[in-house]
């Protein structure tokens, strides 16, 4: 307890006697650097005093300063009006020839009316800077409407811009780019008049980084924008056109500035984004009018594989609806459990013939010549073990199958002639559809 004691005392002792350095070096007076010089004391402060007084008179702010010089050392006394202007005002008296040290005892001042007056006056000169350059800011604005209005004028020139663009979608974009560029000549002209390009370089780079901020935030739409630009261009299948994109098949409605549209086999409407329409696979099955169909016939391991291949070909060259050239084919696909199967393939006209009837109808003929001539299709054969020995033995011996006439194939043909029911539908869709980049004309790709 007496050592906590002491040691107290002794900390207040040390403070005690500290303090009065601490209060010296804190009223301490600046001094500037420099010897000082011996003279004629009394009007040497006289000289000073007036010519540090000449000095804040004309500077703005230290109206309110008195000053006092005595031995060389500078006394001041009085308030400013920001803090800007007090921490000026040492280094400016310390230039002063003959000053010994710098008592500064200006204070920042307080009243409303004196803190406000220099931003009355700094925003008086502003308005005093706009007034003089009115005429030349009048001029620099109507350089730049006349520009940007002509810009635009050249822009709504809608039927030279639609000549010109292979669609009214890229017309559209070249229109926009005419406006865009206008607009920034516009902007460069008006700087130049006024001599502030030095300006373009911020306005273009503070530009830069916003564009490049929004592309990333608004990727897909660009994205999307792009593909449908190429797409206009390039136009890989028109209207109507039966095509399968990422799995999805059907004929081509439109194509506007952001989906393809397609109608299903179904009657349905599938709308696939312009981007995936890009990139995908695209199978156009009408872009030529012969189109090859194939089916696969199981016949019986042992029977004459020639000879079926050779029915089975004449089947398809009796159908009028398949051409000569390319002649229809067969050959042996494949050896299968309990069958060979054998393909065929045929070629049709897709213009005056329905794909899909046309197969079906292939099929029938072929497999009724196939099994006329005396050729089974078999079904498939699974062999049942029991647990029973007498029941495996009896099931060891088949029935007889039971006896069954031949069918024989019709000689009919059945019509196979094209359906256009989908394609009146598209045409209806396009007739009241107005948003429509595919053209008819367009260059095939």
């Amino acid at each position: 307890m007496r050592r906590t004691t002491f040691t107290l005392f002794l900390a207040l002792g040390l403070l005690a006697l500290a303090s009065p350095a601490l209060k010296a070096q804190e009223t301490a007076p600046t001094e500037p650097a420099g010897t000082i010089s011996v003279g004629d004391t009394a009007a040497d402060d006289l000289q000073m005093a007036a010519r540090i007084r000449d000095i804040l008179a004309e500077l703005d702010g230290y109206g309110g300063v008195t000053v006092s010089v005595r031995a060389g050392i500078v006394t001041l006394a009085g308030e400013v009006a920001d803090q800007e202007a007090l921490s000026r005002l040492d280094p400016l008296i310390a230039r002063v020839e003959g000053v010994v040290a710098i008592e500064n005892n200006v204070r920042q001042s307080t009243d409303i009316a004196e803190r406000l007056s220099p931003a009355v006056e700094r925003l008086v000169d502003r308005f005093q800077q706009v007034a003089d350059y009115g005429p030349l800011l009048l001029v620099a604005a109507l350089v730049a409407g006349l520009v940007a209005g002509f810009g635009f004028w050249i822009a709504r020139l809608r039927r030279f811009w639609e000549r010109v663009a292979p669609n009214t979608f890229i017309a559209d974009v070249l229109r926009t780019l005419v406006r865009l560029f206008f607009s920034v000549a516009a902007v460069v002209v008006a700087l130049d008049i006024l001599g502030a390009t030095a300006l373009l370089g911020t306005f273009l780079g503070a530009a830069g980084i916003v564009g490049l901020a929004l592309g990333f935030a608004v990727r897909d739409p660009i994205e999307n924008f792009i593909a449908s630009v190429m797409l206009s261009l390039r136009q890989p299948f028109r209207p109507n056109d039966l095509v399968e994109i990422e799995g999805d098949t059907g004929r081509v409605i439109r194509l506007t500035s952001r989906a393809t549209i397609l109608l299903s086999l179904d009657g349905n409407h599938i709308r696939i984004p312009n981007s995936t329409v890009f990139k995908a696979r695209i199978v156009n099955f009408t872009q030529n009018a012969e189109r090859r169909f194939s089916f696969l016939l199981g016949v019986d391991a042992s029977a004459d594989l020639v000879r079926v291949r050779e029915i089975g070909v004449e089947a398809l060259r009796s159908l009028p609806f398949v051409l000569e050239s390319p002649a229809p084919s067969g050959w042996v696909e494949r050896v299968g459990d309990s069958n060979v199967e054998i393909t065929f393939t045929g070629w049709v006209d897709q213009t005056r013939t329905d794909f899909p009837l046309a197969r079906s109808e292939a099929i029938r003929v072929v497999k009724g010549a196939i099994e006329a001539s005396g050729f089974a299709l078999p079904e498939p054969i699974y062999r049942v073990i029991l647990e029973s020995p007498e029941e495996e033995a009896a099931a060891a011996k088949p029935p007889a199958p039971p006896r069954r006439e031949k069918a024989r194939p019709s000689e009919a043909v059945l019509d196979t002639s094209h359906d256009s029911t989908l394609e009146d539908l598209v045409h209806e869709e396009r007739r009241v559809a107005e948003d429509d980049l595919l053209s008819p004309e367009a260059p095939k790709e």
